[in-house]
């Protein structure tokens, strides 16, 4: 690449990600060492930390540029650039380089050293440029993320370039490092955990309580929001998640008394009404990146501000803990807190539910979401027709639906018992207001759930409204994965496996390089 190119590709970086600090634009077109530069500008001494070497047959990538036959021998090498005193990793490096190439001095240096490749070119004497042939932006994955220490889904700045050596390429190396660790302003990313709702506790309300829910918080999808201030309010993202963030963000910067605003990018969002929270996870989200810029609140006082909890906890405390959570619902009747039935969207003023019991799901057993291309669940108006119409419901549902939660569902986890906690799962889908819920799906959805159950899943469940269902197992969870994929084969949809998540949101502040 030209400079002239480079400044370019800079400049089209910026539309995706944002301003570039000077640093950053450093970082990405120098044809220097990288390892200098971060001395330089740190202070202080940055050292290689090497996570996988091996020998490996080049693709077809890598061959071509390397100018090489596929299938010859390349050392593969992944490394961390970390500041020495506090071991931060700062860049993640992954290079590949020629075995036929190389001087058996500098191979042995290469692979036996955590030493960076410009310093033993030096050591070793050879005459090289750099040739700088992609910059991009990418997002976090879970492997990167953890070694960088981001959220998934964080925006990345990655580079790829050559060295050139005796008119050949020597190596090709890809650097890639987190967006907000060279920027010049404090910025917080927030990322948020969705959430199954397995059911309403007890929508008959003759205790003198209502609501009341079980739910569990899963590792994803996720919702991932930034924010910088600035003296004005705007949000970058879709047009409709944007504007449900802007609506949030003026309660909160009106409750925090903040007289500018932020700027607010939707990094990472899943659909909203699909049964998985992406409305209460978006607005605590949104509250919460605002509260970590400008004052720090609880959960609970960031999801009233933000209207969220009034009917079911099991969101708030998903946002706030993780985990398995079972909550205790609202005080009922003329004088308590609720006195008719409504769902959280339209329970604005009731403050987020009790958590009752908060509990780790076990990692070794595995979550299926399967949500079919159907129109999505009850929301607004529908929704509160439906609590209108369907509830109270009968005394006797809701006194089986707590026995099997208790006597079932709670032992289960408990004692991991996976059998035990599926039956429950699988019993609460005839009780209550589920009953009612799986009444108004279509027939693909209980064919789905009946698909799964075949399939070898211990426990089957519509999330909430639907159409998102869930599916709990440990092994043979591939199968059933499968038969997700073969019953959605007609009307399309995704199906993926992920794990409980017994953390809440992550929460992390860049203050910048100044």
């Amino acid at each position: 690449m030209t400079s002239f190119t480079i400044a370019k590709k800079l400049r089209e970086l910026e539309k995706d990600v944002g301003t570039l600090s000077p640093m950053q634009k450093i970082l990405l077109g120098t044809d220097g060492s990288v390892t200098t530069l971060l001395e330089n500008v740190l202070g202080c001494e940055v050292t290689v930390h090497t996570l996988s070497q091996e020998v490996v047959p080049a693709d077809e990538r890598v061959a071509a540029s390397l100018d090489i036959s596929a299938g010859e021998p390349v050392n593969h090498r992944i490394v961390t650039l970390n500041e020495s005193e506090s071991g931060k990793a700062l860049l993640y490096a992954s290079s590949d380089t020629p075995l036929s190439r190389l001087e058996p001095s500098f191979k042995d240096d290469l692979m036996r050293a955590d030493i960076p490749i410009g310093r033993i070119m030096q050591m070793h004497q050879i005459e090289a440029r750099r040739e700088l042939d992609d910059v991009k932006a990418c997002r976090a994955g879970t492997g990167i993320s953890n070694i960088l220490g981001t959220v998934r889904h964080e925006p990345l700045l990655s580079r790829r370039y050559r060295i050139i050596a005796g008119g050949a390429p020597l190596i090709t190396i890809r650097e890639t490092f987190p967006y907000y660790n060279f920027s010049d302003e404090a910025s917080v990313i927030v990322e948020a955990p969705a959430r199954i709702h397995m059911a309403l506790i007890d929508m008959n309300g003759s205790s003198g309580r209502v609501d009341g829910g079980i739910g569990l918080s899963v590792e994803e999808p996720t919702i991932v929001i930034e924010a910088k201030q600035r003296s004005e309010l705007s949000v970058k993202g879709d047009e409709e998640s944007a504007r449900r963030v802007k609506k949030t963000a003026e309660k909160v910067l009106a409750a925090l008394g903040v007289k500018g605003g932020a700027e607010i990018t939707l990094h990472h969002t899943y659909p909203e009404h699909i049964g998985l929270g992406s409305g209460t996870q978006l607005a605590l989200a949104t509250a919460r990146v605002l509260s970590a810029l400008y004052r720090p609140m609880e959960t609970r006082e960031i999801a009233s501000i933000a209207g969220r909890g009034g009917t079911s906890g099991i969101g708030t405390a998903a946002f706030e803990s993780g985990g398995f959570i079972l909550d205790g619902g609202h005080s009922f009747g003329p004088s308590g807190e609720k006195s008719d039935f409504r769902p959280s969207a339209a329970s604005g003023g009731v403050k987020p539910a009790p958590v009752l019991f908060r509990h780790p799901f076990p990692e070794d057993w595995q979550v299926l979401l399967a949500t079919p291309a159907l129109p999505e669940g009850a929301s607004g108006k529908a929704e509160v027709d439906i609590f209108r119409q369907h509830c109270p419901v009968p005394l006797n549902e809701v006194q089986a639906l707590c026995h099997a939660v208790l006597m079932q569902m709670l032992p289960g986890l408990v004692e991991k018992d996976l059998d035990l906690f599926g039956t429950a799962v699988n019993t609460i889908q005839g009780l209550g207001l589920k009953r009612c819920e799986h009444s108004l799906q279509p027939p693909l959805i209980h064919d789905l759930i009946t698909t799964l159950r075949e399939a070898g899943a211990a426990g089957v469940g519509l999330s909430s409204f639907g159409p998102t269902v869930y599916a709990i197992g440990d092994t043979g969870m591939q199968d059933v994965l499968r038969a997700a994929d073969e019953a959605m084969k007609e009307t399309g949809g995704t199906a993926l496996l992920t794990h409980a998540r017994n953390c809440g949101a992550h929460v992390r502040v860049a203050q910048g390089i100044n």
